[in-house]
């Protein structure tokens, strides 16, 4: 199969520097965080001081759960030129699932919010160093009643937790709530800030100021929304429905999504914005700080008013079934705020109910068989972020397999497909097990350029335990599958490099990573790739990836990559 339409996918910082907008007359210049930056999704900033960022990203291979895992913790960190450093996997702070930073609950305490399976949860993480260790599990009622993944944030002071999410009995498709702490590891159930804030759209990424007492939040509920904007309203009242009228935040909101933001000082700031509302998110601040604009004056909103519907009158007609009278909110969406077409969400003629009186049996259908679709992929420049044709290659274990479209993940299972090779000229190809495919978008394979500089992870290549002695059928198939290319492109010169984690005697250490790099250029050879052309290095625990303090950062540390020499 080929794909042959190369395109931009996501903007890269190079791009990003070029792209500008206007304020008033001033024309000021946006710039993605550079190394913090992947070409997945990276969003939720949180910045906790030291110089530290961190934030969620989505769907990473380094993620503990490979590349399907939909979340996982990174931190960034700026140095004293304003630089910001390439971003590092914190697993100490992640799982398998959907890891997401709230903040800091005080300066040694981080709030981190779980979802695992069906069960959400937040816990409490203490530093200690340069690691954070692991304290409890808070008690926080209603987290399992969201449908899907939550943003959210804790308000400095620690008192406070704002969460947006998709629950039942909300006002759209996500609204925001607010919590307030009630003990040491005690928070009280969660509040709707009400239609002032929440429309039928989406709110998201909320950030509460307690200084200021505005809320700055992520919507598409607004007359003139492009994507996502974001918006500022401020707490009228004690209430925590009681909110002026949102006011669009001019100075980041952009043509993309822009949600998330996070302080840094006063006149600093990071955020997270898209080229489009289907794109993938980058951290986003400004390439020099500058002053922000932020709105003074704030309007109160008035409260709709409750409309109450009469009765039907009795007719001549045939009986009816009795409709009792019901009472109706004339409008939950504030007025201020009118929803127009562009937001691409129903309009307030479309969600008030019609007083109807329907036919039992044209309310009866047959249930409808759900339909499988189809698996595509898209390959993509690990470097660059552009779009690659590409072929594919199925495999039943180390043999190969004939698949055609379309690509069902029950017929691959049928026939025992488990894996397909991505393969791109002059990229190194890529193994992909069938268990990581995507079924809801496109299953995206970064590939690696055959060039001077670049770096593969031989992720399916396994040895046993302490020794180096190559293991199971995975590491065979993807070996073979390297010799391959290697052999059809004889001008290439690779460096195996063996790491190990920090745990043992260093000089052991040092020893088995060089045997296990021997051991992977000896069945290269044995395939028939030049010996000259391979070189290999043992590094022992010296260089990590991860950190050692969790068994799942020494297993990624435990690892064999290429450089192309």
């Amino acid at each position: 199969m080929k794909n042959s339409k190369p395109h931009i996918l996501k903007a890269s910082g190079l791009v990003l520097l070029a792209f500008c907008f206007s304020l008033s007359s001033k024309a000021q210049e946006l710039r993605s965080l550079s190394g913090a930056n992947s070409p997945n999704d990276d969003t939720n900033p949180v910045w906790i001081g030291d110089n530290t960022l961190l934030f969620t990203r989505a769907f990473h291979p380094l993620n503990l759960g490979g590349a399907t895992d939909p979340g996982d913790i990174w931190e960034t960190r700026k140095d004293e030129s304003g630089e910001w450093g390439e971003a590092a996997h914190r697993a100490d702070l992640s799982t398998a699932g959907y890891d997401l930073v709230l903040g800091l609950e005080d300066v040694l305490t981080l709030l981190v919010l779980r979802k695992e399976g069906s069960e959400t949860s937040i816990h409490q993480f203490s530093k200690f160093g340069a690691d954070w260790n692991y304290l409890r599990k808070v008690d926080f009622p209603g987290l399992g009643s969201f449908e899907g993944t939550l943003t959210g944030r804790v308000a400095e002071g620690g008192k406070l937790v704002f969460l947006a999410g998709k629950r039942p009995g909300g006002l759209g498709n996500e609204d925001i709530y607010v919590a307030q702490k009630t003990g040491v590891i005690q928070w009280s159930e969660l509040k709707n800030l009400g239609s002032s804030i929440n429309g039928f759209g989406q709110e998201t990424g909320p950030y509460f100021d307690p200084k200021s007492n505005q809320l700055y939040f992520s919507s598409n509920s607004h007359m003139g929304a492009n994507g996502r904007d974001i918006l500022i309203a401020k707490k009228m009242g004690e209430s925590w429905d009681s909110w002026s009228k949102p006011e669009k935040w001019e100075q980041i909101s952009s043509n993309g999504s822009d949600a998330s933001i996070t302080f840094l000082d006063q006149d600093e700031i990071v955020w997270t914005s898209t080229q489009n509302s289907d794109g993938f998110a980058d951290l986003m601040t400004f390439a020099t700080p500058v002053p922000l604009v932020i709105p003074e004056e704030f309007v109160a909103v008035a409260a709709p008013e409750a409309v109450v519907e009469k009765p039907i009158k009795p007719s001549l007609q045939p009986a009816q079934p009795a409709v009792p009278a019901r009472v109706q909110l004339s409008e939950v969406q504030p007025v201020e705020i009118p929803m127009t077409d562009s937001t691409k969400i129903p309009s307030q003629n479309t969600i008030t109910p019609t007083l109807a009186v329907a036919n039992p049996a044209s309310s009866i259908s047959e249930p409808q068989k759900e339909v499988e679709t189809p698996v595509s992929f898209l390959a993509i420049d690990a470097k660059n972020k552009v779009q690659l044709s590409f072929s594919l290659a199925w495999q039943s274990g180390t043999a190969a397999a004939d698949f055609q479209e379309p690509y069902l993940i029950s017929e691959l299972k049928a026939k025992g497909i488990s894996s397909v090779k991505v393969s791109s000229p002059g990229y190194f190809p890529k193994q992909v097990l069938v268990e990581s495919f995507d079924t809801k978008t496109e299953t995206v394979v970064l590939l690696t350029k055959a060039e001077a500089g670049s770096t593969v992870l031989l992720e399916d290549v396994n040895f046993k335990r302490g020794t180096a002695e190559l293991e199971g059928e995975e590491t065979e198939a993807s070996l073979a599958d390297l010799a391959k290319f290697l052999i059809e492109n004889p001008e290439i010169t690779i460096r195996i490099n063996g790491h190990t984690d920090n745990v043992g005697d260093p000089g052991l250490n040092k020893q088995l990573s060089l045997e296990r790099a021997g051991s992977v250029r000896d069945f290269l050879v044995d395939k028939g790739v030049d010996f000259e052309s391979l070189r290999i290095s043992g590094w022992g625990g010296t260089r990590p990836i991860a950190s050692n303090a969790t068994e799942s950062g020494r297993a990624k540390n435990r690892r064999v990559e290429l450089a192309v020499e």
